[in-house]
């Protein structure tokens, strides 16, 4: 039988004793009724506290206040001191409270006894034997190599413990899981701008917002989940800020949109093209800006797209002198538009060359790719040049900053096939109005500082003897470590010029589930049956553990210390801790607890370059607050000696007291939010408009034989191309898109009562026009069947479809969440994930080896 939420909780009653809900879980308490099981009467007086936490599901980690009854969570509300939320919680924190309590979680160590590649059966058995268990296979494949020991991440929100000190202490291979949600658009800022991000507004100062493929008040965006963005957007259009959407979907932005461009999957890099090209030629370009702070004056060789350089530095032409001269000489006057004869070379400005090539991209024949008409496009050129504002300024704390009004919302749709030139291609949109890093403009982090990336990202030596994910390789040298094309790799290594002995053996999955909401899903299930030993650290039994775990370590949820948490909403400057508001359920464990004994038994605890060691250089703990190294410590007492190095007033009881919680430390100073108010301006570095690197990385692998659709997109400017999906057969005439629901969270929530009841079941959008060609009826069962266009490889699914006028008539969509994602009641007949139906590898990953989710599909009813 199904359960409802009547059913649930109506099963929860059953412990004992049964109490009115709605008094228990909302109302004032003094002394509470209650009936025993044999009809007498009780009464008690509940003890009653209220425990300050953050959201464990979501990816902003909103403040929460669990009350306590009886040392029980009964409810959770936002709180109000919490910059990122102020007191309100999405569907997703309010119901998270059904999986504390969740008797399908995974409540003790499992250990596999049937073979993997099926469902798994398994038998509980002690902590002390699951962790002997795993150390010993870790030490048997690290003696041979340190990197056969994989740690795959999937949700980590303590850095400095998982990814660094765990990483580091047993000399694991890390990979990510940011291949397949934005890292694309992270490569792309950090190479062209310096920080670690993608792009987002200054929500206080900004009058024009292009939300490019943003779900605006249904979730996403960079850096932040859902909360603190719409309700800083609210507040902008409140101000009046103009607000265009661009998506092959409306999706929920109608109310706070004043322009739906309904673009055509992937085309994006086309419609940036062609405002770039307009608004050189209206004449809305920020000079000095791009002159003082950027390469566009930088000289290029006409012969060979080198910069051209005197003696080891690029040149600049000085209108002073009348002669190329080194870039950053004290005095010059560089040239930003022209055109010179050098020692028998014709030499052109970076400008001169983007101005030259974005010629060819006109709104008409933009109109003709993306589906958005000419005179639209133009329009929108045109409202960029009424609000850019060039040369003017703010005042800000008593700060003069640049304001430059008009700024860009893009995260996830970075992950396309030209995903990395399609952000660098609005990096130089908004370089080209001198708006990044300005009032009102875009940001890319919390604050203007350089990411390690942009000096190493620029100075890539590709080898040709690559790792299992072809890191710094003839296929991807910028490379953000996708675990699919580690699958493929591991599935056929001599294809890719991989030894085999370095096919790993071990993986230690955190937190993720890669047979759901990972791509490519028949490779890597082909990769995981190579593994001799696969460790999952998860609440549920997820899809993954369930078919190839040899040992389930049950991880707590909301009930462990966990952190350091940014708090911070980019204007208020402020950090927590996840705090446990109970014990852990079951037998259940915090991840650094497992971490600390797991590394206790592989020999990595203790001592110089151990665990304990590498958390004191990443937490940079002094030598009055650093742990000893020769013995465990608690998690608590861990943080207990942060808090006090930073001066916090009893320690960890701080952030566990409901008052205060939260680290205020004031308003983020000008000076550190916006690049041309810091010291130095944007953190001393010179943006990227021309990629010469790039050009040098492309010539590299064209000569050591990389596939054209390896190198293409590695160009000094970004170039507009035909997606490689697009040239599947004609009969597979629809776009396949994927997106986020707000009701979950990847794939950690579809098993959540409160929240799958508002979700239940798959399903694919499609425009009635599109359908009706089809004779399709709303609800109507269908095969979507999917083809690589490369190999002509299909793939298909079955799901009901569901009409609505809010996507193109040739684009359907699917929902990221399903895929029995678990082995759980709840995630029964919820129908599958559309990962089954997208590709990995050639043509299907961009340049930097992220992964696109795009792919052509019919659809015919079944």
């Amino acid at each position: 039988m199904r359960m409802t939420r009547r059913t649930f909780l109506k099963g929860s009653a059953a412990a004992g004793v049964t109490v009115a809900a709605g008094r228990y879980l909302f109302g004032q308490l003094d002394t509470l009724q209650a009936v025993g099981l044999d009809g007498s009467a009780l009464q008690t007086v509940p003890a009653e506290e209220w425990v300050p936490t953050t959201c464990w599901i979501g990816k902003q980690d909103c403040g929460i206040l669990a009350r306590k009854i009886n040392g029980r969570v009964v409810s959770l509300r936002g709180n109000p001191i919490h910059p990122r939320n102020r007191g309100a919680l999405c569907p997703k924190g309010v119901g998270q409270i059904a999986a504390f309590y969740d008797p399908n979680r995974v409540k003790t160590p499992l250990l596999r006894t049937n073979a993997k590649g099926e469902p798994g059966i398994f038998e509980p058995i002690s902590w002390d034997d699951a962790l002997e268990r795993l150390a010993a296979e870790i030490k048997t494949s690290r003696d041979k190599d340190p990197h056969l020991v994989v740690w795959q991440k999937g949700r980590s929100k303590a850095k400095d413990f998982y990814d660094d000190a765990f990483v580091k202490a047993i000399g694991a291979y890390k990979i990510g899981h940011g291949a397949y949600c934005s890292d694309a658009g992270y490569r792309a800022a950090e190479y062209t701008l310096g920080p670690h991000g993608v792009l987002h507004p200054d929500f206080k100062h900004t009058r024009y917002v292009l939300a490019w493929g943003w779900n605006i008040t249904g979730g996403g965006g960079n850096k932040t989940c859902w909360l603190t963005w719409n309700q800083q957007l609210m507040d902008a259009v409140d101000r009046g800020v103009k607000v265009i959407s661009i998506d092959p979907r409306l999706r929920a932005s109608g109310t706070y949109a004043d322009r739906w461009l309904a673009i055509k999957p992937s085309t994006d890099l086309a419609l940036v093209l062609a405002l770039i090209n307009l608004l050189i030629e209206q004449g809305t370009v920020d000079e000095e800006y791009l002159t003082t702070y950027s390469n566009a004056p930088y000289l290029v060789r006409d012969s060979d797209g080198k910069f051209f350089r005197v003696g080891d530095e690029p040149a600049v032409w000085d209108s002073n002198a009348d002669q190329p001269v080194p870039a950053g000489t004290d005095g010059v006057a560089p040239v930003l538009d022209g055109v010179y004869a050098v020692d028998g070379q014709t030499v052109r400005t970076a400008f001169q060359v983007m101005k030259r090539q974005v010629s060819a991209y006109s709104a008409a024949w933009a109109a003709g790719i993306t589906g958005i008409p000419a005179d639209t496009i133009e329009a929108v050129a045109r409202e960029i040049g009424e609000n850019a504002m060039i040369g003017s300024t703010l005042m800000l704390d008593g700060v003069e900053v640049p304001y430059r009004p008009v700024s860009i919302m893009t995260y996830h749709v970075s992950q396309a096939e030209n995903g990395f030139q399609q952000v660098r291609a609005q990096c130089l949109l908004l370089m080209l109005i001198g708006a990044m890093g300005a009032a009102g403009g875009s940001a890319v982090d919390w604050t203007w500082k350089i990411h390690k990336n942009y000096a190493a990202l620029d100075g890539i030596e590709i080898t040709d003897d690559p790792d299992i994910a072809l890191n710094k390789s003839k296929y991807y040298p910028i490379n953000s470590l996708n675990p699919s094309v580690v699958a493929q790799v591991m599935n056929s290594p001599g294809d890719f010029g991989v030894d085999a002995a370095k096919v790993p053996e071990v993986v230690i999955i955190h937190h993720a589930n890669p047979m759901a909401p990972f791509l490519s899903q028949p490779d890597l299930e082909a990769a995981y049956h190579k593994y001799r030993y696969v460790a999952v650290i998860d609440p549920w039994l997820s899809r993954t553990a369930d078919l190839f775990a040899d040992l389930v370590l049950p991880a707590a949820t909301i009930e462990k210390y966990e952190g350091i948490l940014s708090a911070t909403d980019q204007y208020v400057d402020a950090v927590t801790l996840r705090v446990p508001p109970m014990e852990p359920m079951f037998e259940s464990r915090g991840e650094i607890d497992i971490y600390m004994d797991l590394c206790e038994r592989t020999g990595d605890l203790f001592g110089e370059d151990g665990y304990l060691d590498v958390v004191n250089k990443e937490l940079k703990l002094d030598e009055e607050h650093a742990l000893p190294l020769d013995r465990k410590p608690t998690v608590r007492d861990i943080f207990d000696r942060w808090s006090k190095q930073e001066g916090l007033d009893g320690g960890i009881e701080f952030f566990e007291d409901p008052k205060r919680a939260v680290w205020l430390k004031g308003a983020v100073s000008p000076t550190k939010r916006y690049g041309y108010a810091t010291d130095p301006p944007f953190g001393g570095v010179i943006h990227r408009l021309y990629g010469e690197s790039l050009l040098s990385y492309r010539e590299q692998m064209k000569a050591m034989g990389a596939p054209e659709t390896y190198y293409r997109d590695y160009t000094p400017l970004p170039v507009w191309h035909t997606p490689t999906f697009m040239g599947s057969p004609a009969d597979y005439d629809l776009s396949l898109i994927s997106y986020k629901m707000i009701e979950f969270k990847q794939s950690r929530t579809s098993m959540i009562p409160l929240l799958a009841e508002l979700a239940p079941r798959q399903r694919l959008d499609i425009n009635p026009a599109a359908a009706r060609r089809r004779d399709l009826r709303d609800g109507d069962e269908v095969w979507v069947e999917s083809q690589n266009a490369i190999t002509g490889q299909t793939r298909r699914i079955r799901v009901p479809v569901h009409f609505t006028e809010t996507i193109r008539p040739d684009t359907v969509a699917l929902p990221h969440h399903y895929g029995e994602i678990a082995r759980h009641p709840w995630t029964e007949g919820q129908g599958p994930s559309p990962n089954a139906l997208f590709f990995t590898g050639e043509g299907y990953t961009s340049n930097t080896a992220d992964q696109s989710y795009h792919v052509m599909v019919r659809v015919s009813k079944a």
